[in-house]
């Protein structure tokens, strides 16, 4: 074997060697000859013209994420910084996706530029219509109003944004504490409000109580006080009742009715002796009060039994 043949061989092996590529997994080659795109290798092993055929790129169709952290001004000109998350990937592996991320951007720096740039300036728009007030609650709003703006720019690009998460949403200083102090206001008045409606829930329950209470005692005393009257009344009536039929007892049997009068007299005066407890009770006993007295009392039982003979006439 000469040296001629040699040296064939090792170049044959040499080119064979060029000639094959692997493509890792997740990953796509776009290829040129001759400075012109040519085609791409998908993920395994290919084959390419040795010296011929260059891999112009390499094409990562997995997720990527990239951190950004910028500033926005609201409508009432106050200061909003954002810390938040991208993620991103390659729309699809087709041929025209793959050649518009190779050759929209000279490098993945440039690309990295526009992308940032894009969503801050989106985020920047959505922000500078809206108040300070209103940012922290509209996290939700921003990233649909980010997606909704940039999707058919990325997608031109050969690029789709899967998600976008604002992690973080903070103001000046000076706003943050003014913040707090009216969110501290408004817990106060919060507390205040529902320490007076409970002070006038249990005032209302006092006074309701009270007024039952009141109106409870307001019937027991007029009941009790329509019992005392029927219990004297009911009293005057048997009283009356037997000096009428003692009286009527006294005529059948021939006897006068002061004797009746007499006796009561009497019977007062022991009972004003033996019931007192101490107390000074000045009586008349002369004979002159006793006839005085007697005959009051007669002019009653007088007056009763006319009373009695009208009834009578009338009935």
């Amino acid at each position: 074997m000469d040296l001629t043949t040699i040296i064939i061989g090792v170049l044959v092996l040499l080119l064979l060697a060029m000639s094959i590529t692997t493509v890792q997994q997740g990953t796509v080659y776009v290829i040129t000859m001759f400075g012109k795109y040519q085609r791409i290798m998908a993920p395994g092993l290919n084959f390419k013209i040795p010296l011929l055929e260059v891999v112009y790129r390499k094409v990562s169709v997995q997720n990527r994420s990239i951190e950004l952290d910028f500033q926005a001004i609201t409508q009432d000109q106050a200061n909003v910084y954002f810390k938040a998350m991208l993620l991103y990937s390659v729309f699809d592996n087709q041929e025209q996706t793959v050649k518009n991320v190779a050759f929209k951007f000279v490098n993945d720096r440039d690309f990295m530029t526009a992308l940032i740039r894009t969503i801050e300036g989106s985020v920047r728009g959505f922000v500078a219509t809206k108040k300070q007030a209103e940012i922290l609650s509209l996290r939700k709003e921003i990233v649909e109003s980010v997606k909704d703006s940039i999707d058919s720019v990325l997608e031109s690009w050969g690029y789709h944004l899967l998600d976008l998460q604002l992690n973080d949403i903070t103001f000046d200083d000076v706003i943050t504490k003014s913040m707090a102090q009216v969110v501290a206001s408004s817990n106060l008045k919060a507390a205040a409000e529902n320490e007076g409606q409970a002070l006038l829930i249990t005032k209302t329950k006092a006074a309701e109580a009270e007024g039952n209470a009141i109106k409870i005692s307001a019937e027991a005393e007029k009941i009790a006080a329509q019992l005392r009257g029927e219990g004297v009344a009911l009293f005057r009536k048997e009283v009356a009742k037997g000096l009428s039929d003692a009286a009527t007892q006294m005529q059948g049997a021939n006897l006068d009715s002061s004797f009746l009068l007499f006796s009561m007299w009497t019977e007062a005066i022991k009972n004003f002796a033996s019931e007192g407890s101490g107390n000074v009770i000045f009586l008349d006993g002369s004979t002159d009060g006793m006839n005085k007295t007697m005959k009051q009392m007669m002019a009653m039982m007088a007056t009763d039994e006319l009373d009695l003979s009208d009834k009578k006439i009338k009935k």
